[in-house]
């Protein structure tokens, strides 16, 4: 048996409505939002009483999907400073090929979204930064600038 596709990353979140918008000016598209509850959520996350709130997102190829998770019950608990750096242990980030980053930033600025560090660029190749979104979030941006020749000597 092989490993057929990665289907999607959960964030837990507070505000699901400022995380879903931030990621909706991203460029992703909601794919659903709605509740989430039983005896076999409680089984799969080995928390009993779980009542959670999701909204999926998904990127405009429809290749890539990310779950925002909002705990009802029981309550999200942090297990990292509430600003983690990004080499805090861990999932720290998630990258997104755009086709202008400072659109980008412009658009997610409006959301409160702040470059942790700078727009950097790699060779002739990429400009490339991390946002720190709603609950913290860090994603990273990456704007191909020339194709690479995977075929060539």
């Amino acid at each position: 048996m092989t490993l057929q596709r990665m289907d999607h990353v959960g964030i837990v979140v507070e505000d699901l409505d400022a995380a879903a918008a931030f990621f909706v000016e991203l460029g992703m598209e909601l794919e659903g939002r709605g509740p989430v509850e039983g005896r076999w959520v409680d089984r799969v996350v080995g928390i009993d009483d779980v009542r959670v709130e999701i909204a999926m997102m998904r990127t405009p190829d429809g290749h890539g999907r990310l779950e925002l998770t909002k705990f009802e019950a029981p309550a999200a608990t942090s297990a990292e400073p509430e600003i983690a750096p990004p080499n805090t242990l861990g999932i720290r980030r998630i990258m997104f090929a755009v086709d202008d980053i400072e659109d980008v930033l412009a658009r997610l600025r409006t959301h409160g979204a702040e470059l942790v560090g700078e727009v950097a660029q790699y060779e002739n190749r990429y400009r490339l930064c991390y946002v720190r979104g709603p609950e913290g979030i860090i994603v990273a941006l990456a704007e191909q600038l020339s194709v690479v020749d995977r075929t060539a000597p």
